[in-house]
């Protein structure tokens, strides 16, 4: 491998299309993901997923392969530096990889590494905490807002840099809080249409909904479920949080309960992971934007890391489609 070439980012890399192919390229990159398989002759193998803060890239690496190696001794949340050549695998970016080396803690130091490697929420994270505060404070039952800030008095540090998600919805860093903020501020434009609802309530359990998920996820590099995590999910987390105190608030029990409720169900579904379905109107209201800001956060992710002259995404899961990314043209003004 030349060593003038300049290591490149995932999305230059993503840039590249199959008449790249062969093409040799360098890049610092995160191990997100590292599955051991075995293929039909016996052979193990990888299925990895490598990334930086512009996107991330799944490939197969071999066990005949040097970089099986040192990529089974670094594990999920190593940073190495790899050597490939442009390869695709069904219309998607999946390279070969030759030589890896996984980075020391000194070069892991040096100035932009770890800064060109951890995706973060687009808001300012400061500005987010504090539009965050403000929700809590602005709630007016006095021990349901006792409730919320208890169950942020313990988990706040952690609740502040947390993901929303492993892979599917605000999977970065700070991801969390601003998927929480987006859903209350949500909630404040939707709660004037629907007075059914009640507006203490609804906001408490948006604030509480994915508390768990403090829990549940782990990891600075590569996020991974927990111990705690694998063993009960973030909604049965988020319920215990949420239950113990509300008792300690002195919530009396109806409300409680309801709080509670919207925490069990706000996945909508039970093959979502929800314990039970919305049955209470605060419940499917916060249930339904918990589901719009999900996907619209998949839409927005998508759309920053769309390809400049690219007209689709990759297939996006979450979606069971790819998004069309390229812009509306502007409109004609007469």
């Amino acid at each position: 491998m030349p060593e003038e070439l300049a290591p490149l980012t995932v999305r230059d890399l993503k840039a590249y299309d199959t008449a790249d192919n062969g093409r040799p390229f360098l890049a610092v990159v995160v191990v997100k993901k590292l599955a051991g398989k075995t293929a039909s002759n016996g052979n193990p193998f990888f299925s990895a997923e490598l990334g930086d803060r512009s996107g991330s890239f799944s490939c197969t690496v071999f066990g005949d392969s040097p970089a099986f190696e040192v990529l089974k001794t670094a594990g999920e949340g190593a940073v190495v530096r790899l050597e490939g050549k442009v390869d695709f695998y069904q219309g998607r970016f999946s390279p070969r990889l030759g030589k890896v080396v996984a980075l020391s803690e000194s070069e892991l130091g040096a100035p932009g590494v770890l800064e060109n490697l951890i995706e973060t929420a687009p808001e300012n994270a400061e500005a987010l905490w504090t539009e965050f505060q403000g929700f809590i404070d602005s709630l007016a039952h006095d021990e349901l807002r006792l409730t919320v800030r208890a169950v942020f008095e313990e988990i706040g540090d952690t609740f502040r840099w947390s993901p929303a998600a492993v892979a599917m919805h605000h999977a970065y860093r700070h991801g969390l809080l601003e998927h929480t903020v987006h859903m209350a501020r949500a909630c404040r434009a939707l709660l004037p249409l629907y007075p059914e609802v009640d507006a203490d309530l609804a906001l408490a359990g948006i604030l509480l909904h994915d508390t768990g998920k403090a829990i549940e996820y782990e990891g600075t590099l590569a996020t991974k479920r927990s111990r705690r995590g694998i063993l009960q999910g973030h909604v049965v987390l988020g319920y215990q949080l949420t239950r113990k105190a509300g008792m300690r608030a002195k919530l009396d029990s109806d409300r409680l309960e309801r709080l509670e409720h919207i925490v069990l169900s706000h996945q909508g579904e039970p093959e979502w992971g929800a314990a039970v379905y919305a049955a209470t109107p605060e419940a499917v209201f916060v249930s339904m934007i918990d589901n719009l800001d999900a996907r619209m956060g998949m839409v927005q992710r998508a759309l920053r890391q769309a390809q400049p002259d690219g007209e689709f995404s990759e297939r996006l899961p979450g979606l069971s489609s790819p998004l069309l990314t390229k812009p509306l043209p502007p409109a004609k003004v007469e």
